[in-house]
Protein backbone atom coordinates (compact mmCIF):
# COMPACT_ATOMS: atom_id res chain seq x y z
CA UNK A 1 0.00 0.00 0.00
CA UNK A 2 0.69 3.90 -0.91
CA UNK A 3 1.08 6.47 1.13
CA UNK A 4 -1.41 9.22 0.89
CA UNK A 5 1.11 12.01 1.17
CA UNK A 6 4.85 11.74 1.82
CA UNK A 7 7.87 13.59 2.16
CA UNK A 8 10.79 12.91 3.36
CA UNK A 9 10.08 12.53 6.82
CA UNK A 10 6.54 11.90 7.26
CA UNK A 11 3.96 9.43 5.52
CA UNK A 12 0.40 9.54 5.85
CA UNK A 13 -1.35 5.86 5.02
CA UNK A 14 -5.30 6.04 4.67
CA UNK A 15 -5.92 2.66 6.02
CA UNK A 16 -7.32 0.55 9.09
CA UNK A 17 -4.13 -0.09 11.44
CA UNK A 18 -4.77 -4.08 11.93
CA UNK A 19 -4.60 -4.53 8.19
CA UNK A 20 -1.45 -2.39 7.47
CA UNK A 21 0.84 -2.82 10.73
CA UNK A 22 1.46 -6.22 9.48
CA UNK A 23 3.32 -4.94 6.59
CA UNK A 24 6.25 -2.69 8.34
CA UNK A 25 9.45 -4.14 9.38
CA UNK A 26 10.76 -5.24 12.62
CA UNK A 27 12.36 -2.91 14.25
CA UNK A 28 11.57 0.11 12.31
CA UNK A 29 10.11 2.77 14.40
CA UNK A 30 12.10 4.80 17.38
CA UNK A 31 8.34 4.85 19.14
CA UNK A 32 5.14 4.28 19.17
CA UNK A 33 2.97 7.38 19.89
CA UNK A 34 -0.63 7.52 19.76
CA UNK A 35 -4.23 8.34 20.63
CA UNK A 36 -6.50 5.55 19.86
CA UNK A 37 -10.34 5.66 20.15
CA UNK A 38 -11.20 5.22 24.03
CA UNK A 39 -14.56 4.04 23.46
CA UNK A 40 -15.61 5.57 26.89
CA UNK A 41 -17.78 8.20 27.80
CA UNK A 42 -20.06 6.75 30.52
CA UNK A 43 -20.66 4.74 33.00
CA UNK A 44 -23.54 1.98 31.43
CA UNK A 45 -22.93 0.20 28.29
CA UNK A 46 -26.15 2.41 26.76
CA UNK A 47 -23.85 5.67 27.38
CA UNK A 48 -20.45 4.48 25.97
CA UNK A 49 -22.55 2.76 22.91
CA UNK A 50 -23.53 6.96 22.04
CA UNK A 51 -22.10 8.60 18.69
CA UNK A 52 -19.08 10.09 19.82
CA UNK A 53 -20.39 13.72 18.62
CA UNK A 54 -23.03 13.04 21.94
CA UNK A 55 -19.67 11.32 23.92
CA UNK A 56 -16.54 14.03 23.14
CA UNK A 57 -18.21 17.21 21.96
CA UNK A 58 -18.56 19.56 24.85
CA UNK A 59 -22.64 20.81 24.88
CA UNK A 60 -22.73 18.78 21.31
CA UNK A 61 -21.17 21.73 19.31
CA UNK A 62 -18.61 19.97 16.99
CA UNK A 63 -17.39 22.90 15.48
CA UNK A 64 -17.14 21.54 12.43
CA UNK A 65 -15.05 18.20 12.86
CA UNK A 66 -16.16 14.99 11.80
CA UNK A 67 -17.20 12.26 13.74
CA UNK A 68 -15.54 8.73 13.25
CA UNK A 69 -15.51 5.11 13.58
CA UNK A 70 -14.10 2.42 15.75
CA UNK A 71 -15.79 4.10 19.38
CA UNK A 72 -18.32 1.43 19.75
CA UNK A 73 -16.76 -1.27 21.91
CA UNK A 74 -17.28 -2.92 25.07
CA UNK A 75 -14.26 -2.78 27.71
CA UNK A 76 -13.71 -6.76 27.01
CA UNK A 77 -13.92 -5.81 23.13
CA UNK A 78 -11.68 -2.82 23.84
CA UNK A 79 -9.17 -4.61 25.87
CA UNK A 80 -8.81 -7.84 23.39
CA UNK A 81 -9.08 -4.83 20.62
CA UNK A 82 -6.04 -3.25 22.13
CA UNK A 83 -4.06 -5.93 22.40
CA UNK A 84 -4.07 -7.05 18.93
CA UNK A 85 -2.68 -3.57 17.41
CA UNK A 86 -0.50 -2.92 20.43
CA UNK A 87 1.01 -6.91 19.44
CA UNK A 88 1.73 -5.63 15.77
CA UNK A 89 3.02 -2.30 16.97
CA UNK A 90 5.82 -4.47 19.52
CA UNK A 91 6.59 -6.09 16.04
CA UNK A 92 8.03 -2.94 14.61
CA UNK A 93 9.44 -1.07 17.49
CA UNK A 94 13.09 -1.17 17.76
CA UNK A 95 14.39 -3.04 20.88
CA UNK A 96 14.66 -0.33 23.60
CA UNK A 97 11.36 1.57 21.77
CA UNK A 98 8.86 3.54 23.54
CA UNK A 99 5.01 3.18 23.47
CA UNK A 100 3.26 6.06 24.69
CA UNK A 101 -0.87 5.48 24.44
CA UNK A 102 -3.43 7.81 25.56
CA UNK A 103 -6.57 7.06 27.30
CA UNK A 104 -9.29 8.31 29.99
CA UNK A 105 -9.56 7.54 33.68
CA UNK A 106 -12.04 4.45 32.61
CA UNK A 107 -10.22 2.71 30.31
CA UNK A 108 -7.04 3.14 32.25
CA UNK A 109 -7.35 -0.37 33.85
CA UNK A 110 -8.02 -2.08 30.34
CA UNK A 111 -5.23 -0.07 28.50
CA UNK A 112 -2.78 -1.41 31.14
CA UNK A 113 -3.73 -4.88 31.12
CA UNK A 114 -3.73 -5.26 27.20
CA UNK A 115 -0.41 -3.01 27.47
CA UNK A 116 1.34 -5.76 28.94
CA UNK A 117 -0.72 -8.82 27.34
CA UNK A 118 0.86 -7.55 23.98
CA UNK A 119 4.82 -8.34 25.95
CA UNK A 120 5.61 -4.54 26.25
CA UNK A 121 7.36 -3.49 29.68
CA UNK A 122 4.67 -1.26 31.45
CA UNK A 123 6.50 1.67 33.04
CA UNK A 124 4.30 3.91 34.20
CA UNK A 125 1.31 6.37 33.80
CA UNK A 126 2.03 9.97 32.61
CA UNK A 127 -0.61 12.67 33.30
CA UNK A 128 -1.63 15.14 31.13
CA UNK A 129 -3.77 18.14 33.50
CA UNK A 130 -5.69 19.83 30.76
CA UNK A 131 -6.72 22.48 33.26
CA UNK A 132 -9.56 23.84 35.59
CA UNK A 133 -11.91 24.52 33.08
CA UNK A 134 -12.95 20.99 32.89
CA UNK A 135 -16.56 20.29 33.32
CA UNK A 136 -18.07 18.70 36.70
CA UNK A 137 -21.80 17.47 36.96
CA UNK A 138 -22.67 19.25 40.34
CA UNK A 139 -20.59 21.27 43.33
CA UNK A 140 -18.75 18.81 45.33
CA UNK A 141 -17.96 16.46 42.27
CA UNK A 142 -14.03 15.85 41.72
CA UNK A 143 -13.29 17.52 38.14
CA UNK A 144 -11.81 15.00 35.58
CA UNK A 145 -9.43 17.80 34.29
CA UNK A 146 -6.92 15.26 33.55
CA UNK A 147 -6.25 11.89 30.40
CA UNK A 148 -3.25 9.89 31.20
CA UNK A 149 -0.49 8.11 28.68
CA UNK A 150 -0.03 4.34 29.54
CA UNK A 151 3.94 4.25 28.61
CA UNK A 152 6.29 1.37 28.64
CA UNK A 153 9.05 0.15 26.00
CA UNK A 154 9.54 -2.71 23.93
CA UNK A 155 12.35 -4.45 26.63
CA UNK A 156 14.74 -2.44 28.21
CA UNK A 157 14.65 1.34 28.95
CA UNK A 158 17.81 2.76 27.38
CA UNK A 159 19.81 5.78 29.14
CA UNK A 160 19.07 8.89 26.65
CA UNK A 161 21.58 11.07 25.52
CA UNK A 162 19.71 13.44 23.67
CA UNK A 163 17.35 14.29 26.38
CA UNK A 164 15.63 13.58 29.55
CA UNK A 165 14.41 12.03 32.14
CA UNK A 166 11.11 13.41 30.89
CA UNK A 167 7.89 14.91 33.20
CA UNK A 168 5.46 12.90 34.73
CA UNK A 169 2.67 15.45 34.46
CA UNK A 170 2.34 18.00 31.78
CA UNK A 171 0.25 20.67 32.28
CA UNK A 172 -1.39 22.45 28.80
CA UNK A 173 -4.18 23.41 28.10
CA UNK A 174 -6.29 22.70 25.73
CA UNK A 175 -6.95 25.46 22.91
CA UNK A 176 -9.61 25.13 20.72
CA UNK A 177 -7.84 26.89 17.89
CA UNK A 178 -5.65 23.89 17.66
CA UNK A 179 -8.44 21.29 18.09
CA UNK A 180 -8.97 19.32 14.35
CA UNK A 181 -10.74 16.23 15.85
CA UNK A 182 -13.57 15.84 18.40
CA UNK A 183 -10.81 13.90 20.31
CA UNK A 184 -7.72 15.84 19.51
CA UNK A 185 -4.86 16.33 21.85
CA UNK A 186 -2.61 20.15 21.59
CA UNK A 187 0.11 19.92 19.50
CA UNK A 188 2.13 21.64 22.24
CA UNK A 189 1.69 18.33 24.27
CA UNK A 190 2.45 16.33 20.94
CA UNK A 191 5.85 18.18 20.20
CA UNK A 192 6.71 17.64 23.91
CA UNK A 193 6.32 13.97 23.70
CA UNK A 194 7.60 13.46 20.25
CA UNK A 195 11.05 14.71 22.06
CA UNK A 196 11.33 11.20 23.72
CA UNK A 197 12.83 10.08 20.73
CA UNK A 198 16.32 11.20 19.33
CA UNK A 199 16.83 13.76 16.33
CA UNK A 200 15.50 12.19 12.92
CA UNK A 201 13.70 9.25 15.07
CA UNK A 202 10.85 8.10 13.62
CA UNK A 203 7.40 7.88 15.18
CA UNK A 204 4.39 5.79 14.34
CA UNK A 205 0.94 6.67 15.41
CA UNK A 206 -1.33 4.09 13.94
CA UNK A 207 -4.47 5.88 15.11
CA UNK A 208 -3.52 9.49 13.15
CA UNK A 209 -6.54 11.45 13.52
CA UNK A 210 -6.31 15.12 12.16
CA UNK A 211 -2.08 14.17 12.43
CA UNK A 212 -1.72 16.06 15.49
CA UNK A 213 1.55 13.53 15.98
CA UNK A 214 2.78 13.86 12.48
CA UNK A 215 2.68 17.84 12.72
CA UNK A 216 4.59 17.68 15.77
CA UNK A 217 6.74 15.65 14.42
CA UNK A 218 7.40 17.93 11.70
CA UNK A 219 8.02 20.58 13.78
CA UNK A 220 10.11 18.91 16.24
CA UNK A 221 12.92 17.36 13.71
CA UNK A 222 11.49 13.37 13.75
CA UNK A 223 10.35 11.66 10.97
CA UNK A 224 6.85 9.97 11.58
CA UNK A 225 4.56 7.82 9.80
CA UNK A 226 0.75 7.80 10.69
CA UNK A 227 -2.66 5.52 9.72
CA UNK A 228 -6.19 7.04 9.36
CA UNK A 229 -9.32 5.01 7.99
CA UNK A 230 -11.48 8.29 8.15
CA UNK A 231 -10.94 9.56 4.92
CA UNK A 232 -12.08 13.26 6.39
CA UNK A 233 -9.50 13.26 8.77
CA UNK A 234 -6.48 12.51 6.27
CA UNK A 235 -7.89 15.52 4.54
CA UNK A 236 -7.55 17.53 7.36
CA UNK A 237 -3.82 15.79 8.78
CA UNK A 238 -2.89 16.49 4.78
CA UNK A 239 -3.68 20.10 4.86
CA UNK A 240 -2.08 20.53 8.62
CA UNK A 241 0.95 19.35 7.32
CA UNK A 242 1.30 21.32 3.60
CA UNK A 243 0.75 24.24 6.43
CA UNK A 244 3.73 23.40 8.29
CA UNK A 245 5.73 22.55 5.23
CA UNK A 246 4.87 25.99 3.86
CA UNK A 247 5.85 27.76 7.12
CA UNK A 248 8.69 26.21 7.49
CA UNK A 249 9.83 26.69 3.90
CA UNK A 250 9.87 30.33 4.52
CA UNK A 251 9.11 32.96 2.25
CA UNK A 252 9.15 32.50 -1.49
CA UNK A 253 12.77 34.09 -2.42
CA UNK A 254 12.71 36.57 -5.46
CA UNK A 255 15.07 36.66 -7.88
CA UNK A 256 16.87 39.27 -8.99
CA UNK A 257 16.48 40.54 -12.64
Amino acid sequence: MQPIYRTDSIELFHADALTLLPTFPAGAFDAVITDPPYCSGGMTAGERRRAPEDKYAQDREMCGRPTFGGDLKDQRSFTWWTMCWLSLCRQSLKEGGYCLVFCDWRQLPALTDAFQAADLTWRGVIAWDKGGASRAPHKGYVRHQCEYIVWGTHGRCPAATHAGPYPGCYQIPVDRKDKHHLTGKPTALMRQLVKIVPPGGRVLDPFAGSGTTLVAAQLEGRKAVGIEREQPYCDITQQRLETVAMLKAGPPKLMAI
